[in-house]
């Protein structure tokens, strides 16, 4: 653990449907996408099974899927459309696969659901749906690092919370458990963060996790996520049952373990 990090406080009572950092420092809460209940403490650099263990390898997934495999094509909002983009593709060319340590050069940056999130014609997002789900980021490690910018943006909107699950995570058992505790969820209008920068933990060509940056009072709170490429685009590792996406989550005092890339 790097000098700059300290342990988690948070515990069970993690709000649903949402990635929503509150006055942590301040407060001691952190709102994130969870299931039921979590108490177990994280840091940023002890991978627990919320986020899955970058180090393991691409086949061991934690919601009983296959990273190298084309699982079945998942049911719900979006279904139809993710199959006919994984036969397709629908997102830019792969590209430079290096693992980004600068700053990307993005066209624009664009507020999505209150969060300002990146665009490039080179790694995506190449559509977005109707209710404002961005989607089909380039095959590589600066595309997977576009696509969680674009996750939190997502997982922000508490109201369209089930079918962003439905498109954005990937099937399995693990997504269905987290579907049927949203809803039982009542959604509600939370402040949306906004994202200060980026770590690239671990790499290969179909799996990318990150540790994303974001301000807190004077100092930083860290989220993790693990993307897989699933059906022709990144998708979000579900958490096993009673976990929050996001997990583990860590403190920091500044940036300087992160790539520093903010719109605003």
């Amino acid at each position: 653990m790097s000098e700059n990090e300290q342990k988690s406080p948070f515990g069970a009572g993690f709000a649903a449907a949402c990635i929503v950092v509150g006055a942590v420092l301040v407060c001691g809460i952190l709102l994130l996408v969870s299931g039921p209940n979590h108490s177990d403490a994280s840091t940023g650099t002890t991978h627990s099974s919320a986020a899955g263990d970058p180090g393991a390898p691409v086949s061991s997934r934690t919601d009983g899927q296959t990273a190298g495999a084309r699982p079945a094509t998942p049911s719900g909002n979006g279904s139809d459309q993710a199959a006919a983009d994984g036969r397709n593709g629908c997102g830019p060319a792969a590209g430079d696969q290096a693992v980004p340590t600068k700053p990307p050069v993005a066209d624009s940056w664009e507020v999505s659901h209150r969060v300002v999130v990146p665009r490039s014609t080179a790694h995506g997002p190449a559509r977005t749906d109707a209710d404002g789900f961005r989607r089909c980021f380039a095959h590589s490690p600066t595309g997977a690092v576009y696509a969680a910018y674009n996750v939190v943006a997502a997982l922000a909107d508490q109201r369209q919370a089930i079918p962003t699950v439905q498109k954005l995570m990937v099937p399995g058992s693990n997504t269905d458990a987290l579907l049927q505790e949203l809803r039982k969820e009542t959604p509600t209008d939370e402040a949306a963060t906004q994202l200060a920068g980026f770590r690239v933990l671990d790499a290969d060509h179909d799996r990318v996790t990150i540790m994303l940056a974001v301000p807190v009072e004077s100092e930083y709170m860290s989220l993790t996520l693990t993307l897989i490429w699933y059906a022709g685009d990144w998708r979000v590792r579900s958490p096993s049952p009673g976990n929050p996406v996001g997990a583990p989550f860590s403190q920091h005092r500044d940036l300087d373990d992160f790539v520093a890339w903010s719109g605003v």
